[in-house]
């Protein structure tokens, strides 16, 4: 940040407001989530994300990559094997991240609930 510069998110070019459109994205926080507990390689955090396609965990893992939250490492193995991990600011968000995680788990049902109870008196509405 430049020295004496505020940022104020609920202002239409804030830049800041970009972390909210990357943060926001459900495979982002899967991904954040699942590096969180240990450094992976491509096809791990696949296997432990399912649902995503390979072209979206690739263009996700750029991204991150780009923004600072994540490093990647190549190995010298045969065949070459690339590790994932989190950086210093990567694990802060991750913390944040943790704390939606467990407040989703925690509350669906209530949300599930809610849904339901609103989609019922739409039905008697229409």
């Amino acid at each position: 940040m430049i020295k004496g510069l505020k940022y104020n998110i609920y202002q239409q070019h804030c830049p800041a407001r970009l972390f909210f459109e990357k943060i926001a994205d459900k495979w982002v926080l899967l991904i954040i989530n699942v590096l969180a507990k240990e450094s992976q390689h491509f096809n791990l955090l696949k296997k432990n994300i399912e649902g995503i396609s390979p072209k979206v965990l690739s263009q996700k893992l750029k991204m991150l990559e780009r923004d600072g939250f994540i490093e990647r490492q190549v190995q010298d193995t045969s065949p070459i094997r690339v590790e994932y991990s989190l950086t210093a600011l990567g694990l802060e968000v991750a913390e944040m991240a943790f704390q939606l995680k467990d407040w989703a788990e925690s509350n669906i049902e209530q949300i599930i609930s809610a849904q339901q109870r609103f989609d019922a008196i739409q039905e008697k509405i229409e």
